[in-house]
């Protein structure tokens, strides 16, 4: 009888610590590594709006690229040289896609009046793509 009830006993456990195991998890954390300067403001604008329209669904960390700490996290990633943005999500900068293609959270984003030669392959959208699947 003693057996029965412990059995029993860590079976509700078990399955009270799965039930809060998705209620314990973490936030997704997005850190955003740019330059203070106003044209990456303006870029990360949309960015930046649509992450604090989440208000405690995620943890969003700001950091200046070009503090030590900015440099630390560029290097981290391996990246170096003249980056303007570097968002990372998890940890992460490089996803996969839907259709199976590759876009890095890397430069500017993808928009109309971006300089081809700081244009990234993302756009916000991707940004929010990726963070739909982790927001709890």
């Amino acid at each position: 009888m003693n057996t029965r009830r412990n059995f029993l006993a860590a079976m509700v456990a078990s399955a009270l610590a799965m039930a809060a195991g998705g209620a314990l998890a973490a936030p997704p954390s997005v850190e955003i590594v740019a330059m203070p300067h106003p044209p990456v403001r303006m870029a990360l604008a949309p960015l930046r709006e649509w992450l604090a329209a989440q208000g405690g669904k995620l943890t969003v960390k700001e950091i200046d690229i070009e503090s030590p700490l900015g440099e630390k996290r560029l290097a981290a990633a391996g990246l170096s040289g003249h980056i303007p943005i570097l968002i990372l999500i998890d940890g992460k900068h490089v996803f996969v896609r839907k259709d199976g293609g590759k876009v890095a959270f890397v430069n500017f984003p993808n928009i109309p009046g971006t300089p081809p030669g700081a244009r990234g392959e993302w756009t916000t959208a991707d940004v929010q793509t990726v963070l739909a699947g982790r927001i709890r």
